[in-house]
Formats: structure tokens, sequence, C-alpha cells
């Protein structure tokens, strides 16, 4: 068995416990350079790389080569050293990729621009922590075998977290394992907008036919169908139809069925009865693993301290994480020079202090009373009624903790109350936060409503 034999060996078993996104971030480019009687020397393409699998992948590989070869008990690296033939981690997603199902299918979307599909948001691209394990096991599982366990799907977290990625990606996935399967994309905007078009123009046979007739329908950003009575009755009969046909369903929202207010009852348990599975905001392992697997597909080379830098201090948007990359790279192609680490400080100083400037007491205040809703009145008189205690709460904890505003201005924003009264309520939302991941889910939720708008 020569060198590149025996690294295929060992991705061939690597690949099988990882997801494409994470084994062709860490292993595109990678080959054994060298071998002696007990070790081998694996060539991987930067520094940061090298770190990554030796600290994470490292004895997994160990336990491979015991098996395939027990000779070796040492693993070297070397840094920057390309492989002669083809590198094995690219050959080795080659031959799960490029079947012969893989260019039909590209034909096959290009044909099918009306399921509203972005071709980029797949599970190849899509990079799995511990932020999002359930919901890309589920999205995984649905895929494979639409219509049955998991139905419908309902996925929530908070913006730019990849909720609408995972939603595509079973799209895809669907398509490319049924051929002549029909799959349509909408956000629940589009959807109430064709229903109101379809009353006023007397062409509800074709919505209808549109909606349900699909093998499987996927609407993002459920909420906001909340206090539209008649669109909440046509998604109820539309959801109905589909799902006694066995028809797929797959929903997105900020917050969880339960938490959804304005919506009835009869809609929110059937949004429970398959899988509701959340995402989370990535820790900083996987913000990095985000980052290296952008800069690999972009093919651009941004030293591992700027990525570090990024991970380290955009940590609620995957969105920001790919923007503030993005302005980095657009940077270094124009100054033709690679970017240091001070002249990305420079860059994104704006980007990272904007968030606090835009902040005030009156804003959070309003973005917590929409997300509980209820009134600025109620969030601000003296009432001890459970539901505004929690959300007035929530707000001092959060002018204390995004403005640094002291307790006796919180107090006196809040009805002149006492800074004892602010600095209780805000340690109990910190002790409850701390433990409660549901109050936590909440907390992200509010503050991506009020960096993003």
């Amino acid at each position: 068995m020569n060198n590149q034999q025996l690294w295929q060996s060992v991705l061939g078993n690597m690949e099988v416990s990882l997801s494409r996104g994470n084994f062709t971030t860490w292993f595109k480019n990678t080959a054994v350079v060298d071998r002696s009687d007990d070790a081998i020397t694996i060539g991987v393409p930067s520094e940061f790389i090298r770190k990554w699998i030796s600290e994470k992948f490292q004895s997994e590989i160990l336990k491979v080569l015991k098996q395939i070869a027990p000779e070796i008990r040492e693993i070297k690296y070397q840094v920057g050293q390309k492989a002669a033939a083809e590198p094995a981690a690219q050959t080795a997603a080659a031959s799960k990729t490029e079947t012969p199902e893989a260019t039909p299918y590209r034909e096959q979307q290009e044909a099918r621009a009306f399921d509203g599909l972005n071709p980029r948001y797949t599970f190849e691209t899509f990079v799995t922590g511990k932020n999002n394990e359930l919901a890309n096991a589920a999205s995984v599982a649905v895929s494979n075998n639409p219509g049955t366990q998991y139905n419908p799907l309902f996925i929530y977290g908070g913006v730019g977290l990849g909720k609408t990625h995972l939603m595509h990606a079973v799209g895809h996935q669907f398509l490319r394992k049924n051929r002549g399967g029909k799959v349509l994309y909408v956000t629940s905007e589009k959807f109430t907008n064709d229903y109101v078009s379809g009353l006023q123009t007397k062409q509800m046979p074709e919505f209808k036919k549109r909606y349900r007739t699909v093998d499987m329908l996927l609407v993002d950003d459920i909420q906001f169908i909340s206090g539209k009575e008649t669109t909440q009755e046509e998604f109820f009969h539309t959801f109905n139809e589909l799902r006694d046909r066995g028809k797929q369903i797959v929903l997105t929202s900020d917050r969880p069925p339960k938490d959804i207010t304005g919506i009835e009852q009869r809609l929110i348990s059937r949004f429970e009865w398959g899988m509701v599975a959340d995402i989370q905001v990535p820790d900083l392992e996987t913000r990095l693993a985000i980052l290296n697997a952008k800069v690999a597909k972009k093919n651009v080379r941004i030293d591992d301290e700027v990525l570090s830098y990024i991970a380290e201090n955009i940590t609620n948007n995957i969105r920001e994480l790919e923007g503030a990359l993005n302005r980095l790279i657009v940077q270094e192609q124009m100054e033709n020079k690679p970017m240091t680490l001070e002249n990305a400080k420079g860059i994104l100083a704006n980007m990272l202090s904007a968030k606090k400037k835009v902040l005030s007491l009156k804003k959070i205040s309003m973005s917590v009373a929409e997300f509980y809703n209820i009134s600025m009145e109620d969030l601000l008189k003296q009432s001890r009624r459970k539901e505004y205690v929690k959300p007035r709460q929530v707000a001092m904890y959060l002018a204390r903790k995004e403005m640094g505003s002291s307790f006796p201005a919180i107090g006196e924003f809040f009805g002149g109350r006492d800074h004892t009264t602010v600095m209780h309520g805000v340690e109990k939302i910190e002790n409850i936060a701390a433990a409660n991941e549901v109050l936590k889910q909440e907390l992200d939720l509010i503050l991506d409503k009020l960096y993003v708008n």
C-alpha cells in the first residue's frame, strides 16, 4: 500500500464520521508526504489546519491506522507541503460527489428555478458544531426519508445562524434522490401575498394547486403569519392536506412554536407534531471552522491570527462573520498585499463598535416589548404582574450588559425605580440565563433584532 492509498483509506474512514462540510474544511489538500517504519508525515496547507487536525482528529486517525497499518504509531506534520499527486481528500470527496447523478442534478436545477432554492445552501457547505448538531441531523434525516418521522421539521434560532441554509439543503438533497420531485421554498410573507393575490384575482384554485401539489414545502420565518387570521386558516388546510398525503413540511422561526404569539393553538400544536430543533449561537471553534471553510471556498489566504480575531470578536451572527471576512478580502485584493492583524483591526473597528453606538434605553425597551408582545406602557408601569415583570427585568439586564448604563439611570428610565430594584432584576436574569437555555435563546433573539434592525 503506497502513501496515497494509505491516506485514502484513512480519509474514507474519517469521512463516515464527519459532515461533508467539516471533512472538506479540514482534510482538503492534505496528503501523506513521508513515511518511515513507525511514523507518517501529513502535509497540510496551513498551521491553522495542522493545529486543528492534531488537536481534534489525531487520536481518531491513529485508531484507523492501527487497523490498516498497525506499525505506524506516530503522526508528524509538514505545513505548506503540497501533495505530488492529486490531494487525497479532494479525491475522496470526488468519489462521493462526482457520481453520475451529480451532473444531471445540476442540469435539473437549472430547469427548476421555480423551487426557489439557493444553489449555495447545501449540506456540503454547512459547517456543523455543537450549536446546530440536532438541527443538522434532523435535516439530513428528513431529506433522506421525507414525510415520515419528522413531519413537520421545525427549526428555530436567531438571525443569521443557518436556519435558511439548512432548509435549502434539505430541498437540494431531496431533489438529488428524487429526480421527479417537486420542492417549493417560500417565505411566510410570500405565502401570505400569494394567498391575498389569489383571493383578489379569484385564482384560489391556482394558489391551492401551487402549494398543495408539492412533495416538499419549505416555509421560512413562519412567525410572521402571527395575527393574520385568514392566512393562518389557509395555511392550516394546506398543512393538513400535505401531511395527510405524506408530503414533507419544513418550517423555520426565530423562536420555538409555543413562544410565538398571535398564532392559533391548533397550528402551534401541529408545528410540534414532528421534530422541533434549535440552532444556537456557534462557539469559538465552530466560528473558526466556518471562517476557514469560507476562505477555502474563496481560494484566498488570510492569516490564522486574523481569522481568530474575527471569530473572537463577532460572536452572535454568521452573516456578520462572513461580512467581516469579505470586507478584509476585498481590502486585501485592492491593496494587493497580505492582510495583517493590525490592518484587520483598523478595517473592522467601525463594524465592531457600531453596535454600541446605535443602542439606547428606549430602543432596547421597544425591542423587548415587541418580543414579548406587550406595550411600552406595560413595560414601564408599576405593575407586578408576571407577564410584565420578566420583560422589564430582561430590558434592565440588556441595558446594563449592552450599554453599561448605571443602575440609577436604568431605574429612572423604568418609572423612577430604586437602583436596588434594578440590581435585583439584572442579577436575577443573569443567574437564570446561566442555567436556562430557553431564556438565553430569548436574549440572543432580542439582541439579533437590536443589532440587525
